[in-house]
């Protein structure tokens, strides 16, 4: 028999690897391709804003936007173990920043510094967030060196579909109609394991997907509206474009809508174009009539927003993390 050779996983020292945390940890971290399996680890998909933001007399190590919603995430890192200063820092730059989410991550943490992210998350209730990480690296011989994040504290409700806090008992019947029909679609979405990320279901009429960029994002949308017909006599299902860029939002969707013809043929389908003078976010969607109360189609309702929100994915994505201000204006 032949005998198999297994290497040994090594633990290394995050001080052998970066010496600095503002010359080394914080600019590795801030790299995409790094940022992306600490928003894995989240469930976030997180885009940079800033690396040493000014906060005042301080400097904020990393702040990011949560791009299915366009929040704001700070990220405060020490390759080493956690102490009172770095904690001191991240309540001052959240409350600077007016940021929901905080990321800690470090080396080591301490009992006492998990305990104060516990307490913070007791008291912040839904307005913020507190997350702790720590980060190791492994590596097996000569090999590459691979980090890997472990949460250690977290808010009590936390997965990675999103934090907010519901009480069913105060929602109404449509409320908890559009709850269970989301927790059904997200399930849905998992169980197919696709390239999109289905947020934490809630009650209200859409749930959006991250789709690489902050100021777009994908929704899947169920509406009591009839936006064919025009009115409330009908329902429909849509899978959707969103472009919310406060500044650009109108210049965006207009560098979009140059490739129309190109793009409804990578879909397979016409799309709806939804860019009215008055409007604050612009649209480009999909959709088809539902009996949103009928229980016995949902899986067939599921099946057609997965497969276009899959479709307006691949085909978007690319295009719009390319699209710059000074291309559109």
């Amino acid at each position: 028999m032949n005998e198999t050779m297994l290497g040994r996983l090594e633990r290394v020292r995050l001080r052998d690897i970066w010496g600095s945390e503002a010359a080394d940890f914080t600019p590795w971290l801030a790299k995409e391709e790094n940022l992306k399996p600490l928003g894995d680890t989240l469930g976030i998909e997180l885009q940079l804003e800033a690396q040493e933001k000014d906060v005042g007399l301080y400097r904020a190590d990393i702040v990011c936007k949560d791009t299915s919603d366009d929040s704001w995430v700070l990220v405060e890192n020490q390759p080493a173990a956690t102490d009172h200063s770095h904690l001191g820092q991240i309540l001052t730059y959240a409350a600077g920043l007016g940021v929901v989410t905080v990321v800690w991550i470090a080396e080591r943490f301490t009992d006492e510094h998990r305990a104060a992210l516990d307490w913070l998350n007791e008291i912040s209730g839904e307005k913020v967030q507190f997350f702790g990480l720590e980060v190791e690296v492994w590596q097996i011989g000569d090999s590459a060196k691979a980090p890997k994040f472990n949460v250690v504290a977290k808010p009590n409700d936390w997965t990675k579909g999103g934090t907010t806090r519901i009480r069913e008992t105060d929602l109404t019947d449509s409320k908890k109609l559009q709850l269970e029909y989301w927790r059904g679609f997200r399930e849905f979405v998992l169980d197919k394991g696709g390239v999109i990320k289905p947020t934490k279901p809630l009650p209200q009429n859409w749930m959006n997907i991250a789709v690489g960029r902050s100021g777009f994002q994908l929704s899947a949308v169920v509406s009591m509206f009839d936006s064919t017909g025009g009115g409330y006599a009908g329902q429909e299902i849509r899978a959707e474009l969103g472009i919310s860029d406060r500044k650009y939002a109108k210049a965006y969707y207009r560098a979009i809508e140059k490739d129309k013809k190109v793009i409804e043929t990578e879909v397979g389908e016409p799309l709806t174009w939804y860019n009215p003078e008055n409007a604050r976010v612009c649209r480009i969607y999909l959709r088809r009539t539902a009996d949103l109360k009928d229980t016995t189609s949902r899986a067939e309702y599921y099946e057609w927003l997965w497969l276009r929100l899959e479709r307006l994915h691949k085909v978007f994505v690319h295009r719009v993390k390319t699209l710059e201000p000074d291309e559109v204006e």
